[in-house]
């Protein structure tokens, strides 16, 4: 079963915009099928290569001259981050032939994990990130309820029961610890990365103490920094910063820690049937985390999310931002019936009233107004009370 992906048209768009496109995601999230769907519609004849293949790389051992020869087409490349060495290439051809749609690059890390690219194609290159499956991507097929337990990972999500949903991402984490994270330049062993995985699951959806963290782990707080620093430009984790603004008040500084991918969190966690999930301490953050994922898939690439919270108690899960002003708030509750606290209202009144959208647990809540500039919303509606656009 494909599923349309929601950036596809802009990605297209840019495609025939730039000569270069990079459209970068953790392994597994559908780079591949999502770069040949838009292959039938470029208008060039184009070519596929694997950087993990040895008959790809076999083709490009002169590479210069493989490209230079097909400079009339679009060439794909998956997992380029095997590869940096490509990049000066492809600066020196896009140099000698500037037109829309000659590279479109694949990878598994994040333009700062990839800086070749970023130092060799500057002005040349447009990145787009792929996210997990969310949910308005497959509402039609799937239920919110196995999304959420599953995640957004295509051949995860499709598995034939939860049971062997479970075990293919038991084998997708497995994978990038022992294989991929190496590749890309975490020093850590596997044995380090999986414990702070381990970690991590009880930091979700909390405020990041790394001195807590270090010392748990027994290592200083500079390289604990460092290993999630590369897990989030691997697309593993998300640190949500919190939102500043003038107001007089002692701010929280720290950011907050999320699995990207809630599958992620239930394997790691070892919860393997969604009646585990429901019953499970972790149920809040992960759905928490699940609600945050979906909205912030979807975010315009001029929004900007962030949190928001004081030492006073005023807080809220999502401030969404756009050029500098703040202009959304979200609460997320598992509750199906949710009471906001005063520090809910406080939030308001800091950032000028903007309109507060609570997201509840409950698929079809029904979208209703709480009170003045307060909305309650269930997964499958609430976008028609978030103003993106």
């Amino acid at each position: 079963m494909n599923f349309t992906r929601s950036i596809e048209p802009s990605f297209l768009e840019m495609v025939l915009e730039m000569p270069v496109v990079a459209l970068l995601g953790p392994r597994q999230v559908g780079k591949t099928t999502l770069a040949k769907s838009v292959q039938q519609h470029i208008g060039k004849e184009s070519h596929y290569l694997d950087l993990e293949s040895p008959a790809d790389l076999f083709k490009l051992e002169n590479a210069e001259q493989y490209l230079k020869d097909r400079a009339d087409n679009v060439i794909i490349l998956d997992e380029i981050q095997r590869r940096p060495e490509l990049f000066p290439i492809i600066r020196s051809l896009v140099d000698a032939q500037r037109e829309p749609g000659r590279f479109i690059i694949l990878g598994s890390a994040s333009p700062d994990l990839l800086r070749q690219s970023s130092e060799s194609l500057a002005g040349r290159i447009s990145y787009f990130e792929l996210e997990p499956l969310h949910f308005q991507e497959v509402a039609r097929a799937i239920s919110m309820e196995q999304h959420w337990f599953r995640g957004g990972f295509p051949d995860i999500l499709l598995a034939s029961n939860n049971k062997m949903s479970s075990r293919k991402m038991d084998d997708f984490i497995r994978t990038y610890v022992e294989r991929d994270l190496p590749a890309l330049g975490m020093s850590a062993k596997p044995g380090e990365i999986r414990r702070l995985l381990q970690m991590l699951i009880n930091v979700h959806a909390n405020l990041l103490n790394v001195s807590n963290l270090s010392r748990s782990f027994g290592m200083s707080s500079p390289t604990i920094q460092s290993y999630l620093t590369f897990l989030e430009q691997a697309f593993l984790i998300r640190m949500l910063q919190p939102y500043y603004v003038n107001v007089g008040k002692r701010l929280v500084k720290s950011p907050k820690v999320y699995f990207r991918d809630s599958g992620m969190l239930h394997s790691l966690a070892g919860i393997r049937d969604p009646e585990d999930l429901y019953g499970n301490i972790l149920v809040g953050a992960s759905w928490e985390g699940y609600v945050l994922q979906q909205i912030i898939a979807q975010l315009p690439h001029d929004v900007e999310a962030f949190f928001y919270r004081t030492q006073d108690g005023a807080e809220a899960d999502l401030v969404l931002v756009k050029g500098g002003k703040p202009f959304q708030l979200v609460e997320i509750k598992y509750s199906s019936e949710p009471r906001l606290t005063k520090g809910s209202y406080l939030v308001q009144a800091d950032l000028g009233d903007i309109p507060l959208l609570v997201v509840t647990s409950q698929r079809d809540q029904e979208q209703f107004q709480l009170r003045d500039n307060v909305w309650v919303a269930g997964v499958s509606n609430m976008f028609n009370l978030l103003k993106l656009t």
